[in-house]
Formats: C-alpha cells, structure tokens, sequence
C-alpha cells in the first residue's frame, strides 16, 4: 500500500494533483483526510494558507505477467521469422488474442500480514510517510515465505521503529558551565520540565551532584516567576530572572564563576509567532555560543503541528528534542515519526507533573511504554 500526501492553495488545486499524478490507479486511489496548512512563505514568512490531502493506494493496477501467454507471444515472433504465408501469422496472432480475452485479470494484492501492519501502525498514529517507510522495509527485507508468520514481521517492525528512535548522547560538556536552554510552545510544561532537571543535577540522580542554577526569562505569564522560583526554594537551587539582553549577559557571566549547570527556562511562544521568535533568540544569544537550545514538545500535539513547531522554531539551532507529557497519551506514533522524519535526537522524557521524579532520560523502551500491540509479542 502506497501513501501520499499532496498540498494545494485550494481544495480543488490538491485534488487537481493527485489525479494528475495517480491517475493510472483510477479508483484505486483511497483519499484519507484533508487539512488546512501553511505554505511557501521566505525564512517563516509571508507564508499562505493552504489545503493538505493524505490518502493511499489501494493496490497495484498492474496485472502480473501470465507466463503461458509470454509463451505463446514467443511463438508468434518464431512464426514471423520462419513462415513466408501471412496468414500462419495471423491465425497465431488470434490464437494468442483469444486465449488473452479468456485470461482472468490477476492484480497483485497486497499480503494480509503487510495490511495489518499498517493497521497497527496507524492506530498509534504513526503519520503516512512512516507508514509506507515501514511497509518498504517489509517487501525488501522480508522473504515471501516469512511473510505467513506475523508474529515475526511484528518483532522486525519494533526493531526498525527502535533505529528511527535517535537518542541524544548523555556526556559531560566540553565546557563549563553547561548552559541548557529551554525552548518550545506555550502550554508544554517547559517551566516544570526545567525544575525536574533542576532537580535531578543538584540532587545527583543521574550523576555526582552538581552546582544549579535557574534564569528564567518568563517575566509576563501569570505565576511563572513565582513558580519557578518556589521550585528553587525547595531544592535550594537559586533563581534569577532576566528582562533584556544584557540582564541576561551579566547574570550567565555571574554564574559562570563557579557553577556546574544552568538552565535557561524561556517564554512559550506560539510557533506562528515570527517577530517574537525573532526576538526572544536575539535576546538568548546573550548566553552564549556554547549554549544548548533543547525544544520541548508534547506528547499529545497532533503530528502535523509537531512538523510545524519543529520547522518554525529550526532558527533556534536546537540540540535535541524533549517530550513533555508522554505519559497522557497511548499512541506515541506521531512524536516517533516526527523524530525520524526530522532526524532530531531526543534527550528527555517526562510523564508526569512529579518533581523531580517523572523525568528520565530518554530510551527507545519508554516510547514502547506507549504503543499499543507491540509488547505483546511472543
């Protein structure tokens, strides 16, 4: 089963597309859904609204090739090389024509193991291009007689989807401090997630304890400052926060003198948001050129918003991904495909509102944790 995705500034423009491309398997052609999208636009903007349609091939139109009638095609090109008499050939020509009317069609169907495959992949809302990433690996990977055994197929697929999960590498910085910046969307648990990491460095959960310590620049959300800044108290690890660029320079110059960590928790920033984007990065340049900027993304954002979060905050340079909210959803294909189509490793997992106890850091075992059928196998 062959996926496709085609994009238009109207509904009839992408239809338009799709028939213009597919249309050699006429009905064949299975449309899924359509959305509205953002296209074109130059660095994020001037970008328009535009329509999206996802849909598949039902199966291959094409009719196997029936080996008798290649048989009896050699024989009319024999005849026309050895018979002087035109009518020997024609009368071959309308043996093979007839016994062509006769033949059944034999369209190539698609093995029953492939489909349920892909059932199970679209009910963990793994997106279409994964999908069809998967069933290639099936047909080029997979002999036809292993084909039969579905439980085998199901164990090859958990260990493709294991290599298209990346994993940001756990190591000591080259320099010290380790500045760790926190990007991402209003609503994603950043401030929580940077008070988890707060924690689990000045506690040593993870290694030796080390020297923390927390810049927020999240001075207009409601509660933010107070928040975090409570967290601190808890762990006794101090907050400072930053309005401007150079409130930011001096306070990372002050702890650069004799701490191990800082955290940098930021403004949630709507992705469609271009000039606040724009400026929210001019004002965390004050942190550095060694500085790691990490994007937080739920786990429960539909995946075509987690391509788009992901592409409108690329400015930023990011160093890897972390996954807030994993723990609300039961279907994480749309963050795994999102990984490997963006080719993004992942730091951290968090699963819960607990500090500092529902943050760990990232394994291919935890997105398992959240994909139904897969932990079955025997």
């Amino acid at each position: 089963m062959n996926y496709f995705s085609e994009q238009g500034l109207t509904h009839t423009e992408a239809i338009e597309k799709v028939k213009a491309k597919y249309a050699k398997y006429g009905e064949n052609i299975k449309i899924l859904s359509h959305k509205s999208i953002m296209m074109g636009g130059f660095m994020g903007l001037f970008k328009r609204e535009g329509v999206q349609i996802d849909g598949y091939v039902s199966q291959d139109p094409f009719h196997k090739k029936n080996s008798k009638l290649e048989e009896e095609k050699e024989k009319i090109i024999q005849a026309a090389k050895g018979s002087n008499t035109l009518n020997e050939v024609l009368k071959a020509v309308n043996e093979i024509k007839n016994k062509l009317d006769e033949a059944p069609l034999q369209n190539e169907q698609q093995h029953e193991n492939i489909s349920k495959i892909e059932k199970i992949l679209q009910k963990n809302d793994f997106s279409f291009s994964y999908i069809s990433h998967i069933t290639e690996k099936i047909k080029k990977n997979i002999a036809l007689d292993d084909l039969s055994n579905f439980n085998y197929i199901l164990k090859k697929v958990r260990e493709w989807i294991r290599e298209t999960i990346n994993i940001y590498p756990d190591k000591p910085p080259l320099t010290t401090p380790r500045i760790f910046i926190l990007v991402g969307p209003t609503g994603v648990g950043k401030t929580t997630t940077i008070a988890k990491l707060a924690a689990i460095n000045a506690l040593g959960m993870q290694t030796k304890p080390l020297s923390v310590r927390i810049i927020t620049i999240d001075n207009y959300r409601i509660g933010a400052k107070e928040q975090i800044e409570k967290y601190g108290e808890i762990m006794s690890v101090p907050v400072v926060s930053a309005e401007n660029y150079e409130q930011l320079r001096k306070n990372i110059a002050l702890f650069s003198r004799d701490v191990d960590l800082i955290l940098v928790d930021t403004i949630g920033k709507s992705p469609h948001d271009y000039k606040k984007l724009a400026e929210m990065k001019e004002m965390l340049a004050a942190c550095g050129t060694t500085a790691e900027f990490h994007l937080a993304i739920s786990a429960i954002t539909k995946g075509s918003d987690i391509s788009e979060i992901m592409q409108q905050f690329e400015p930023f340079k990011y160093n890897s991904i972390v996954v807030t909210k994993l723990d609300e959803t039961c279907r994480a294909g749309n963050i795994i495909s999102a990984l490997h189509d963006s080719r993004k490793p992942v730091s951290y997992i968090t699963t819960g509102q607990s500090v500092p106890h529902d943050i760990k850091y990232a394994n291919e075992e935890l997105f398992f944790d959240h994909l139904s059928e897969f932990n079955m196998i025997t």
